[in-house]
């Protein structure tokens, strides 16, 4: 296993591009090429959900060392609209960040919306979490949010369903995504010809691999997907919501043998340490969860030694940082006691701290796989961090 480079390869949507700059095992340290930069993977992306990383500015994500970030179609669909968006120059000047976005198509909100959406060959007709306005969803409407959006790489609508579905259920989703998948691309290059006038003209369309936790399943969605098109990357969907971890990774192990080496692969609402570290073991190069930020809001924070909170009573005297080994803005400049009383006082500075604290975690961790891919050692470093990380019960 050693460092290695192959040719940039030049993918079908222009503006982007690929090149896989090193592999140790099947873990893969890359470059992929969008119109607003460069993505170097292993990567984890913040999700702004709203168009914001909850708690921080675009400038601490900057700081932070994040060069991509993950918005949602159904959210800003529905507030402020995707048109409003649109209106105001796209995503990227809507909410100034600079760098690459990609947007989820809204599925995976819209199958969770239990007891609130019908499904059908044509799409989900729900009703807004918000109002409890009807709306309707279809391959076709999801890429136009999408295209006002603006993003460089856009999801296509799927359907999702839990972790532990049945085979008969999760071969029912899995075959209509594919089916739904040709829709989106249809609509996607439709809508490239007659509305060129969009903030962000070059856009990318990512497939998405379902099946569940069945091996047959998703090799069958991979070729399926081949047999549509071709595509400039792959996002790999409904995992982390509900499944035991190794089946999880079974999982990325057959995607890993099946997708084409020579694009970028993004597992879908995966973010905490051990599976960023395991899915980069299986050949994943983009990541994205609401976790380090949502669990920020409710205390927890990751360190090397595993996973802590801030509401435990032995850090009350901790004047030292939440992760003496981290150099992020929090730990750089305040005590874990200081940020434990920030929290148990209800002072907002206490959240932000430690959901900073928790992104640039995450976007350091890739950062230090991407090193050893590169230094050819990620098997041992990746064996090493993971037992270090689970020998000791995370407090709760």
């Amino acid at each position: 296993m050693y460092p290695v480079s192959t040719p940039a390869s030049i993918l079908p949507d222009t503006g982007f591009g690929f090149e896989v700059q090193a592999t140790s095992g099947a873990a893969r340290a890359t470059r992929f090429t969008t119109p607003h930069g460069d993505v170097l993977t292993p990567q984890f992306m913040p999700v702004g959900t709203l168009a914001s990383v909850k708690g921080l500015d675009p400038n601490d994500l900057t700081a932070l060392g994040a060069t991509m970030v993950l918005a949602n179609a159904y959210h800003l669909h529905l507030r402020p609209t995707d048109e409003t968006v649109r209106t105001l120059g796209g995503l990227h000047r809507f909410m100034q960040w600079p760098g690459p976005i990609l947007t989820d198509s809204g599925g995976f909100q819209v199958f969770s919306l239990e007891g609130l959406r019908t499904i059908d060959e044509d799409g989900v007709e729900f009703k807004s979490h918000i109002d409890g306005s009807p709306r309707r969803f279809t391959p076709e409407s999801v890429m136009a949010i999408e295209r006002n959006l603006g993003a460089d790489v856009i999801m296509q609508f799927d359907h999702v369903v839990p972790g532990q579905s049945s085979e008969p259920l999760a071969r029912e989703a899995m075959e209509r995504s594919v089916r739904w998948l040709q829709r989106c691309r249809d609509e996607f290059a439709r809508l490239r010809e007659s509305d060129p006038d969009v903030p962000s003209p070059q856009q990318a369309l990512f497939p998405i691999v379902q099946g569940g936790i069945h091996a047959s399943l998703r090799r069958e969605s991979v070729l399926g997907i081949r047999d549509v098109g071709d595509w400039t990357g792959y996002g790999i969907g409904g995992l982390s919501v509900g499944e035991a971890k190794p089946d999880m990774y079974a999982m990325l192990d057959v995607t890993n043998e099946l997708l084409p080496a020579d694009r970028p692969r993004y597992l879908m609402g995966v973010g905490f340490p051990e599976d960023l570290v395991e899915g980069v073991a299986r050949g994943v190069d983009i990541f994205d969860c609401v976790a380090p930020t949502r669990m920020g809001r409710t205390g927890a924070f990751f360190t090397a030694n595993g996973r802590r909170n801030i509401k435990n009573a032995q850090f009350r005297l901790a004047d030292v940082p939440l992760d003496p080994e981290c150099s992020c803005a929090c730990c750089s400049r305040f005590s874990t006691a200081y940020v434990r009383h920030l929290f148990v006082c209800e002072e907002i500075l206490g959240l932000r701290l430690i959901s900073l604290h928790n992104v640039h975690f995450l976007v350091t961790l890739m950062r230090s796989a991407r090193d050893a891919v590169l230094a050819g050692t990620f098997e041992g470093w990746s064996r090493d961090w993971l037992a270090r990380y689970h020998s000791r019960v995370h407090t709760p």
